[in-house]
Formats: structure tokens, C-alpha cells, sequence
């Protein structure tokens, strides 16, 4: 049993001793015969008092039995659209989750909000499971969470026939898919949802999905009656920052020590062992960093992932591995320190910061390694050659969003099929000028040493070779003889790095993914050399870009708080969660968000009813903590 949740709620009840008894939270559940019932429960137990975008529309569409599709950015409240209509339904709603950090860690949230909720996992017995299996018969739940191969056995689809069911929802749907990053391929079996429940209501959940991704989900789920609700993917929270690697890790120190001081974080390696390394490195330059990655031991590692989930300020440095189960809010930013494999993974890694819809960063370092490197495991890889060449294509699109110099957010929302503006003033290249130079001459001369070298080597001999440097690999090859040795000496080194980056993410050259890296001709090089294309390059830029004027600042109090003493009492509130969390053994962001603390700072309520209309105050934690939060504002006004 997970150690998060191996708790007690008083009187010796537990969390499993819980799971199976019936919870009557806060009196009968009159608010069914509200004339809005949708907006009673979300005021009542979620404590918001109204819906966004398709919120609404979404639920009342399940509520009268219908099946959907929703792809809906990530802090949207996808979640809402299932739990409302499995709270309103009769019956328990089925919720198929991938991870069990993940079930967990929604669970433990909504028990917080006092609604009846329960997984069944393989972390479990068999004694507990059953038990929880006996409390959903009963009508003692109103959601269970089970991962997907849990639910295609036998037993449990039989299991599951014998009793009233509210509704599937089946949350990271993109899993279904091939074509995408995460590909599970237990989620092909849930075609038998359709088969065996076929009255039952089916929601599929994403929020990372191209339209090619979108078309396997309805055909893989046979959900072709669904309607369809696409909600967008912006993230307006989030500033993208991309740029070129020159010692990544001074970089990304640069970074944190700029804008993150104090801050929870993700800084994603690429392997290992450079994991590791950079955590150990960022602990020796004072930061609270830790690694995490599918290598650790099991004990290690589940250690780590429940300090960055019930402490503040950690920096976990982390594989992809650590990735869907992380529900953490109060992420304030996510750095790459290599490349991502996609589009749809960088675009659901960065994701992970600011789900509490407050400023975050998304940071990228990347370089012509980083390119070669990717290519090369597409290339090797046992995948299908039709699934190659989908996994290039995609590697190319994510290429073209570092390379750009218009608006980063533009392109990446467009590559989901969205409809942005030309300027999202959130990216570096909206808040800073990009400067770009003609290129021709340049590609001109690099393609040629590409020819007259064979097309065998790398960059670092082929700058060497333009640059006129006499090497004992230059003088071995007899490459200081040829025409376009020395013919480059008007740029520096890294500039040629530039050159050839830019010519490989444009297609201009190709990488031999199966030698040693050399570069070759391609069609495309054809026309540059001929003088019948032009080429225009960006200059790189490797120092951070600072803040623009009029900008939201990156503090982790707003500006109305400065010089107030207003975040003397945030950081009380902060610590009050964290003592009332290390209490019943939970993360403090269960008890409230930090959007939710900075408003009721900024609304400073006096009342149990002032605080209720605080978003993110449902009845629930307005009788657990309510007394708690007004205690603290009455001894941070008295001390005025």
C-alpha cells in the first residue's frame, strides 16, 4: 500500500475502512432537488461558482446519457466533466486511469472535497480490493478508479455487469493511440466497454491530441456517436522559453537563480545517468534537488516523488518517467534540458507546471546534438516503417518550433489545430526582437564542404575544415587541399554550429543515423547550391532574455501583496496547509491550492461565509478548515 495514503481520517478509520462504509459528509444530499443540481454540487463540494467553456455543455450532454470526446488543455477541469455527471447519475462512475500515482492522487483530492471516491489497483490486496469491490456493489461510491487492465479481466467486467454504473470515463485517451507519445497497448481492449455496457455512458479525456491522434481515439474506443468537444490547448499561464545549448547546466542555473528562487520545479534529462548527475550537481550549487528515474530503487524512488508532492521548493530532475501520475498544482516551471521526442510530449511535459493557472515557465536548451540523436533512435528503432516515418515528421514539427523566430505559442497551438493570433506576448520571441541574417552564402559554402569531404563527417571536422585549421584529422583526410578548406573564415565556430543546425532542421542536410553521425546531401540541398533558393537564419541567442516591460512578474506573491504585508500572511496560510497536510498524511495542496490561498489573501474574509465564496473553498473544507484559515487572518490583522 502507497505510503500517501496509508492514513487515518480519526477514530482508527483508515483509508480502506473508509472506502467501504457509507459517507454522509455534510447531511442529506438535498441539493438534488435544487432546480440546477450540475451547479449545486460543483459550489458545494468543488466551491466554484461557475463553469468554463465546455464545462457545462459537456456535463448536461453525459447527465442525458450521451457519450463524448473532450480535449481540453491541461488545468481546464477536464476532470469536472465525469465527476459532476458520476456524483448526479445513478450508480458508480468507472474512472480508467493509466498510473496508479495518478488514481491515487485524484482520489485523495476529491475525499478531501467529501465525495465518495475509491480506487483499485495492484498496489492494493486482494482482501482491499474486494473490499472496495463489495462498498461500490453496495452504492457506498460514487467514483472508482481502476487502470485499464484491471478492468478487461474476467472478473471484473463480470463483476462490473451485476451492478448500476453511472458511466466510463476513460482519462488519458491519447494512450489508445500508436500515432502518440504515450501508447498503451492495454487501452486497445476497452472496445469492450462498448460491447459489454453498451447504455452506459463513455467519456474519453485528453489533453494532448492531434487530429491524427483525435481520429484513432473514436475509432480505437468506437465512440463515432460521441460528440466531440475541443476546448482548445492554450496554456496562456505558461512563457516558452527555447534556447541554444552552451553549457545547458550554467544555463539553467542562470534560470532558476533569475526567476525561481524557492520555487517547486521539473528539470527533464534525456538518460540516466544524467539525472544523477545534474541532481547532484544542482544540490551542490544549494538548490532542494532530487532524481528520479525508472533505474532507482522502487523505495528511493517513491521517497523522492512524496517529497516533491508534500514538500515546497523541490526540484526533481527526472526521465520521462516521471510523468502522468504528477497532479502536483504549484509547479512553477518545467526544463528540458534535452530535446523532447515529439510535439505532444513536450507540449504534455511542459504542461505539468502552473496547473493552478498561475505564471510559470516552460524552459528549453537544445542543440544539433539533441537533433542527431533523436534521428538516430527513430532510425533504430523495431517500429514499423509507417510508424517512423510518423515519429520523424512529428521530431521535425518540434524542430521547427525551436527554430522559429515568429511565436512560439502560435505554432504550437496551430500543430494541434487551433487558431491563435499571430502574437501571444508570452514567448521569448514575442518579448524579444529575433534577429535573423542571410544565409545563403553561408549554406552555400557549408553544403560544398559537405560534397568535398564525401559526405562522411561531422560538424566538428567540417568547421574545422572551412575554418582553415590544420588538423591531424584535416592533414590525415588530405582535406586541407580541397576548395572549400579555409573559405569560411569570416564566422567564428559557433556560428558555423548555427549554420549547420539550421541546415539540418531545415532538411537541408541529413544526418547517416547509421554511422558515426556524418552529414550528407539531400534533395533539398540542391536549389541552395544552385543559387535558386534563398535561406534566411536566425542569430542564436544563449543569454536569458530579460523580462519585458509591463509583463506579469515572476514572483510567487502578486503585486498587490508587495510592501502590504499581505505575503507575511500567504506564506502563514502556506504553512498552516503544510501543517494540517503532515497531519492526516496528505500533499498540502489537497487542503488548498495556491490560487486559492492568494485569494483569499487578497480578499482577507472575516466570515465562514465570506470564505466560502472563496473559488476553491468547497463545504467540506470550509467545515474541516474553515475556523483554521479565519484564526490566522484575525491574528495577521491584529499584529497590524
Amino acid at each position: 500500500m502507497t505510503l500517501a495514503y496509508s492514513v487515518n481520517f480519526g477514530g482508527g478509520e483508515t483509508f480502506y475502512d473508509w472506502m467501504v462504509q457509507t459517507i454522509v459528509v455534510n447531511g442529506p444530499m438535498d441539493f438534488l432537488t435544487d432546480s440546477d443540481p450540475a451547479m449545486a454540487v460543483l459550489r458545494r463540494y468543488f466551491g466554484f461558482d461557475g463553469f468554463r467553456g465546455f464545462q457545462r455543455e459537456i456535463i448536461d450532454h453525459v447527465l442525458q446519457g450521451g457519450d463524448a470526446v473532450v480535449l481540453m488543455p491541461t488545468g481546464g477541469g477536464k476532470s469536472l466533466c465525469f465527476q459532476i455527471p458520476a456524483i448526479l447519475r445513478h450508480g458508480v462512475g468507472i474512472v480508467v486511469s493509466p498510473l496508479i500515482a495518478l488514481m491515487q492522487n485524484q482520489v485523495g483530492a476529491l475525499r478531501q472535497n467529501g465525495i465518495r471516491a475509491a480506487f483499485i489497483n495492484s498496489s492494493m490486496t486482494w482482501q482491499e480490493s474486494m473490499s472496495v469491490a463489495e462498498g461500490a456493489k453496495r452504492g457506498q461510491l460514487d467514483l472508482l478508479y481502476m487502470a485499464p487492465e484491471r478492468i478487461l479481466t474476467l472478473g471484473a467486467l463480470d463483476w462490473l455487469s451485476r451492478m448500476p454504473l453511472a458511466l466510463f470515463a476513460i482519462d488519458e485517451a491519447h494512450c489508445v493511440s500508436q500515432w502518440g507519445h504515450d501508447f498503451r497497448p492495454d487501452y486497445l481492449g476497452l472496445t469492450v466497454l462498448a460491447e459489454r455496457f453498451p447504455d452506459v455512458p463513455r467519456v474519453a479525456l485528453t489533453a494532448t491530441a492531434d487530429p491524427l491522434t483525435r481520429t484513432e481515439i473514436v475509432k480505437r474506443l468506437r465512440l463515432d456517436r460521441a460528440r466531440s468537444f475541443i476546448a482548445g490547448f492554450d496554456r496562456p499561464n505558461i512563457r516558452y522559453h527555447i534556447t541554444i545549448k552552451n553549457n545547458p547546466r550554467r544555463q539553467l542555473l542562470s534560470f532558476l537563480q533569475r526567476e525561481h528562487r524557492g520555487d517547486a520545479g521539473i528539470v527533464y534529462c534525456l538518460s540516466r545517468a544524467k539525472v544523477e548527475e545534474t541532481a547532484e550537481w544542482l544540490a551542490g550549487e544549494g538548490w532542494n534537488a532530487l532524481p528520479y528515474h525508472a533505474g532507482l530503487h522502487n523505495d528511493l524512488r517513491r521517497h523522492n516523488q512524496n517529497r516533491f508532492l508534500y514538500e515546497n521548493g523541490i526540484i526533481m530532475v527526472a526521465t520521462i518517467a516521471f510523468g502522468m501520475g504528477i497532479d502536483k498544482p504549484d509547479v512553477r516551471f518545467v526544463a528540458h534540458l534535452d530535446l523532447p521526442k515529439s510535439m505532444e510530449a513536450y507540449y504534455q511535459e511542459t504542461g505539468r507546471a502552473g496547473r493552478d493557472g498561475l505564471p510559470a515557465n516552460a524552459f528549453l536548451t537544445y542543440g544539433l546534438e539533441d537533433v542527431v540523436l533523436l534521428r538516430q533512435f527513430i532510425e533504430k528503432s523495431s517500429a514499423e516503417a509507417q510508424i517512423k516515418r510518423i515519429e520523424h515528421r512529428k521530431l521535425e514539427s518540434l524542430i521547427g518550433l525551436c527554430e522559429t523566430g515568429s511565436c512560439r505559442r502560435r505554432l504550437l497551438l496551430r500543430y494541434f489545430g487551433d487558431h491563435p493570433p499571430e502574437t501571444c506576448n508570452n514567448c521569448d520571441n514575442c518579448l524579444s526582437h529575433v534577429e535573423t541574417w542571410d544565409g545563403l552564402e553561408a549554406a552555400q559554402k557549408a553544403l560544398s564542404c559537405v560534397y568535398r569531404t564525401d559526405q562522411r563527417f561531422g560538424v566538428v571536422h567540417l568547421i574545422d575544415v572551412l575554418t582553415g585549421k590544420k588538423t591531424e584529422k584535416v592533414l590525415s583526410f588530405g582535406h586541407h587541399k580541397v576548395s572549400t578548406f579555409g573559405i569560411g573564415k569570416e564566422l567564428s565556430a559557433s556560428q558555423w554550429r548555427s549554420v549547420f543546425r539550421q541546415l539540418v532542421a531545415g532538411n537541408y542536410l541529413e544526418v547517416d543515423t547509421e554511422g558515426h553521425g556524418g552529414l550528407r546531401l539531400c534533395e533539398a540541398s540542391r536549389p541552395l547550391l544552385r543559387g535558386e533558393k534563398s535561406i534566411v537564419f536566425r542569430k542564436d541567442t544563449v543569454s536569458p532574455k530579460k523580462q519585458a516591460k509591463g509583463n506579469k512578474p515572476r514572483e510567487g506573491v502578486p503585486p498587490s501583496f508587495s510592501g502590504s504585508g499581505k505575503g507575511r500572511l500567504l506564506e502563514t496560510l502556506r504553512a498552516m496547509c503544510v501543517e494540517v497536510a503532515k497531519e492526516q498524511d496528505i500533499p498540502p495542496y489537497f487542503i488548498f491550492h495556491e490560487a486559492t490561498l492568494k485569494e483569499i489573501v487578497a480578499f482577507m474574509p472575516t466570515t465562514l461565509e465570506e470564505l466560502g465564496k472563496i473559488h476553491g473553498v468547497g463545504m467540506r473544507k470550509l467545515k474541516n478548515y474553515g475556523e483554521r484559515v479565519l484564526r490566522v487572518i484575525a491574528d495577521f490583522q491584529a499584529q497590524l
